[in-house]
């Protein structure tokens, strides 16, 4: 359908969808602990049949228009993905969120990969509020919507048990404005 070059490395990002089931689940496998630190993304995955089901929840979503994954390619291997959740076009909001496996970490992808993401969201889409939740302990992640531009408007203390321990969640946003700001910024700096 679509493939989207991140950069000189191979990476790429594409539509992810039901019929990457087995794909899916062998790159939740090789990151199940990293990835699910502090969340249970994935947790309901253990097999090709249930990763189907997962996928084609976000397929339906996206056929919905409420939300949609988008994995992330590195030399070929589906390594992690981005996502939109809570979309909703006409009121101009939505939620993105990303997973990642460990040995693909620290090289930008999800940072190249979510910059067309939300840019797609807001020049196509016309999302005017784009927000990121975090646990506070999840440092990678709360660094990219650093990088991102995003504002940190919160932190909802204690918000969700999970792993036997109440996780403080951090709601980061920005703007279309903002956002185009931040986007032109970074092109005069290249």
């Amino acid at each position: 359908m679509y493939a989207i070059s991140l950069g000189d490395d191979g990476a790429e990002l594409r539509p992810l969808e039901p019929w990457h089931a087995e794909e899916f689940l062998a790159n939740l496998e090789r990151g199940r602990e990293f990835i699910g630190q502090f969340i249970p993304f994935g947790q309901g995955a253990v097999d090709v049949p249930s990763a189907r089901e997962t996928l084609q929840r976000y397929a339906d979503m996206r056929a919905a228009d409420t939300g949609s994954y988008h994995g992330i390619w590195l030399d070929g291997k589906l390594v992690g993905g981005v996502l939109t959740l809570n979309f909703d076009a006409a009121a101009g909001n939505a939620e993105v969120g990303c997973w990642l496996e460990p040995a693909a970490a620290g090289r930008g992808l999800i940072t190249r990969a979510m910059r067309f993401l939300i840019d797609w969201a807001v020049e196509e889409r016309g999302i005017h509020r784009v927000e990121w939740i975090a646990a506070s302990g999840n440092v990678p992640s709360l660094n990219v919507a650093r990088r991102l531009g995003f504002s940190r408007d919160g932190v909802h203390r204690e918000a969700y048990p999970y792993g036997g321990v109440r996780h403080d969640s951090e709601v980061w946003s920005i703007l279309a404005p903002e956002w185009r700001e931040a986007r032109g910024r970074a092109a005069n700096n290249q």
